[in-house]
């Protein structure tokens, strides 16, 4: 089986905001799962999930695990949290509003740095 791997980094930072849309799919999957108990949400869950950690994975060869990892996480704790805040009517306070703008800051600015 041959094994995907990416040396171009406008390729490696697309698998990367990929697999953060994909991580939000998860976590909405896994909220309409019920526990695990519905199968259809459930499947999608464990697709979703695994499908976004190797879509991450292939982007390793050209951009630090560290950075790909914090990237990878803040876009799906973003994502799903404006989620939670626009479909499932959770609470827009001012505090988590500045606590997801910081998260946005911290993205950005480890994209800044490079990749080596």
């Amino acid at each position: 089986m041959p094994t995907l791997t990416t040396s171009n980094p406008t390729v490696a930072w697309t698998l990367i905001a990929f697999s953060g849309l994909l991580e939000i799919a998860f976590a909405m999957s896994v909220q309409y799962s019920g526990g695990f108990t519905r199968l259809v949400p459930s499947t999608l869950a464990l697709a979703f999930g695994g499908l976004s950690v190797y879509l991450m994975s292939l982007s390793l060869t050209v951009i630090p695990i560290g950075t790909a990892y914090a990237v990878w996480g803040g876009i799906g704790a973003v994502g799903t949290v404006l989620v939670g805040l626009l479909v499932f009517g959770e609470a827009a306070s001012p505090g988590r509003l500045f606590c997801l703008a910081m998260i946005v800051a911290g993205i950005i600015g480890l994209q800044l740095q490079g990749t080596r």
